[in-house]
Order: structure tokens, then sequence, then C-alpha cells
């Protein structure tokens, strides 16, 4: 499958991302893994955490991304991978 995404450098973007099993309620359960996750993620991967709300079974997020840079896809697969 290919994806059409958006390439803009230094762009804003919103997330959202849900548990494979929505009847879960790990995002909360954990949300302290996740915190440490998404602060390792960008410590290595710089991004601004606009906005996040964190729910049972998703969360949403906008994130700014540094000048020059539009890899947003790496940084939400470090996360996911890691808190997995």
């Amino acid at each position: 499958m290919r994806y059409r995404r958006s390439m803009a450098e230094g762009g804003t973007w919103f997330f959202t991302v849900n548990l494979a099993d929505r009847r879960q309620d790990f995002l909360t359960r954990h949300i302290d893994v996740l915190r440490q996750v998404v602060r390792q993620v960008r410590d290595r991967h710089p991004f601004e955490i606009v906005a996040m709300v964190v729910l049972p079974d998703h969360f949403h997020a906008v994130w700014a991304l540094p000048q020059g840079d539009a890899d947003y896809a790496t940084r939400m697969a470090l996360i996911k991978a890691a808190f997995s």
C-alpha cells in the first residue's frame, strides 16, 4: 500500500493513534511509560508538542517539527514500537 503524505518541512501535524484493541485502557494505565517513551524519542528526534490528549484507548497530538525536518513518521514509529 502506498500512502500519500505531505512533506512540509518544519510543519505542524495532527495525529490520532488508536490501540489495536480499542477495548483496552493501556494508554492511561501506563501513562508513565508513554511519557517516558515520548521524552526519549524527543531527545533523539526533536519536536514540539503543541497539544496532546491521552485517552484510555487512543491519543490525539499536535506536533511542530523543526525547520528543515518533515520526518514525523519515524518519530511516531519509534513511539509505537517502544510503547508496544
